[in-house]
C-alpha cells in the first residue's frame, strides 16, 4: 500500500522457522566498527518495521544513543509488515528472537495472546506513560504491551490545493466539485481526469464510509458486526460512487490513486500520513482535511487510527532488561520523537504534540483533527480473520457481482467462520 503497508492487511502463512533464530537475538559481546566496543558490551537487536525516511532518523539517534553509551551496541533488521508479525512470532515461539520489536499495533494481538511480549505496564512507570497521547496505548487483557513513539495511520482527504483552493464540507459539496474536474480530453467516452480517486478495493477504506453509517466491525467481546444495515449503507454508497456517480475511475486501487495524484489528474484522494511528504516532494500543493460526512450535517467519517511502537520480547533475559528498558525509553523520549514533524508524523508524547512544530503546521494540525475524531483499530485477534471476511466480498460489490445486501450478510457469516476456525 506504501512505505509504512500498515494496510497488508492479507494473511501470509509462515511454514518454517526462520534459519538462524538463536543467532538473530540480542546478547553476547560485539566489536564495533570504530573498536570502542569489546567483548563485554551489550547487543541488543530490533526488528522494525519502517519507511525509509524513518530509518534514516532511527539511524541517527540510534547512533547518538550509542555514542553517549560505549557500553551498548544496538543492530536493527528491516522487515515489511506480514514478514515481521509472522517472523517474529515463529523466532520468539522457538525461544530466540529481537530484544525489540517495532511496528503497527495490531500486532500485538496476537503476539500478546501467544505471550511472547511482555506488559510494559508492568515495567514502565505510570508517571512516565502519562505523558503520552492517552489514545496511544493500544490496551489488551488490562496491559499496555507496546510504547508508542508515534500515532496516526488514519485515513484523511487528500486534495491539491492548485486544483481546489479548499476542503469540501460534505461529500455532497465534493461530488459536485468532482464532477466539474472528471474530464473525457480526448473524446473516447473513457475519463482521463478524475474528481475523486481513492482504493476502492481494501476495508481499510470502507470503514469511514461504514462508521459514517453509524457502523463497526465488532462488538466488545470482538465478535463481528458486519451482517448490519450500516454496512449495507456503506457498501452501497462506496459502490454508487464509482458505477453511478462516476466520479472514481471503475478500477480505482492504490497505485492508480497514487499516480493520478501526483500527475494531477485528480483533485482529491483518500490516504494517509505515510504518504503525504512524498507528494509535497512531487510538487504537489498539499491540503489535508478530515474526511467529510456523507451528507449536510451528517456524522463524520471515523477511520481507524492506530499507533507505531516497541514491545519487548518475552525471551529477553533478566541481565539484559534494563539495558532494553533503558534504550526503550530514549527511543520514545520527546527529544527523540521530535523530529516526527518533519516527516508529517503526529508524534506520540504529549509535548511535542501540544508544541509549535505541530500547532503551527496547518497539515498536521489537519491531521490531528482526523486521528482525534477517528477510532481505535482493535488489537484482538480476531481482526485478522474480520480483514480477511471483508475483503473478497467487498471488491465483488465493486465489480457489480453482488449487491450490497447479500455482501454485508455474506461478510458477517464468512467472518463467523474464520474466527472459529482460528480459535480451534
Amino acid at each position: 500500500m506504501s512505505g509504512r503497508c500498515v494496510h497488508e492487511l492479507r494473511m501470509i502463512v509462515v511454514a518454517a522457522l526462520i534459519i538462524g533464530v538463536g543467532a538473530c537475538g540480542g546478547g553476547g559481546g560485539s566489536t564495533s566498527k570504530d573498536g570502542r566496543r569489546g567483548a563485554s558490551a551489550t547487543k541488543i537487536v530490533i526488528w522494525e518495521q519502517m519507511d525509509p525516511k524513518e530509518v534514516t532518523r532511527f539511524d541517527r539517534h540510534l547512533n547518538a544513543y550509542m555514542a553517549a553509551h560505549p557500553e551498548v551496541r544496538v543492530e536493527h533488521s528491516h522487515f515489511n509488515t506480514e514478514d515481521l508479525r509472522s517472523q517474529f512470532q515463529n523466532a520468539a515461539n522457538a525461544g530466540g528472537g529481537p530484544d525489540l520489536v517495532y511496528g503497527p499495533s495490531d500486532q500485538v494481538g496476537p503476539f500478546s495472546v501467544l505471550k511472547i511480549i511482555l506488559p510494559l505496564d508492568t515495567l514502565i512507570p505510570a508517571s512516565t506513560l502519562a505523558n503520552f497521547h492517552p489514545a496511544a496505548f493500544d490496551t489488551l487483557d488490562g496491559h499496555i504491551w507496546a510504547i508508542p513513539d508515534q500515532i496516526g495511520n488514519h485515513l484523511v482527504l487528500v486534495y491539491n490545493k492548485d486544483l481546489v483552493p479548499t476542503a469540501p464540507a460534505d461529500f455532497n459539496a465534493l461530488i459536485d466539485a468532482a464532477r466539474k474536474l472528471t474530464v473525457d480530453d480526448d473524446g473516447d467516452g473513457t475519463p482521463d481526469r478524475y474528481g475523486l480517486a481513492f482504493e476502492t478495493n481494501e476495508p481499510f477504506w470502507l470503514i469511514p464510509f461504514l462508521t459514517a453509517s453509524g457502523g463497526w466491525v465488532m462488538d466488545a467481546t470482538g465478535q463481528p458486526t458486519l451482517g448490519t444495515p450500516a454496512m449495507v449503507d456503506a457498501l452501497r454508497f462506496l459502490a454508487d460512487l464509482k458505477n453511478k456517480v462516476g466520479i472514481v475511475p471503475k478500477e480505482c486501487n492504490y497505485q492508480l490513486m497514487d499516480t493520478l495524484f501526483k500527475e494531477k489528474k485528480t483533485p482529491f484522494i483518500i490516504n494517509g500520513p505515510w504518504s503525504w511528504q512524498d507528494y509535497i516532494d512531487s510538487g504537489i500543493n498539499l491540503g489535508l482535511a478530515p474526511i467529510p460526512p456523507l451528507e449536510p450535517g451528517g456524522r463524520r467519517p471515523a477511520p481507524m487510527a492506530a499507533a507505531k511502537g516497541y514491545s519487548i520480547n518475552a525471551n529477553v533475559p533478566a541481565e539484559r532488561k534494563a539495558a532494553v528498558l533503558a534504550l526503550l525509553e530514549y527511543l520514545t523520549s520527546p527529544e527523540v520523537v521530535a523530529d516526527f514533524p518533519d516527516l508529517l508524523i503526529l508524534p506520540s508524547r504529549r509535548e511535542i504534540l501540544d508544541s509549535p512544530k505541530v500547532t503551527g503546521n496547518p497539515l498536521l494540525v489537519a491531521s490531528r483533527q482526523a486521528y482525534e475524531a477517528g477510532r481505535r483499530m482493535p488489537v484482538t485477534p480476531q481482526m485478522r480473520a474480520i480483514w480477511d471476511a471483508m475483503r473478497p466480498v467487498q471488491q465483488s460489490v465493486m465489480n457489480g457481482s453482488l449487491r450490497p445486501e447479500a455482501a454485508a450478510a455474506q461478510m458477517q457469516k464468512d467472518a463467523v467462520s474464520k474466527i472459529a476456525a482460528m480459535m480451534n
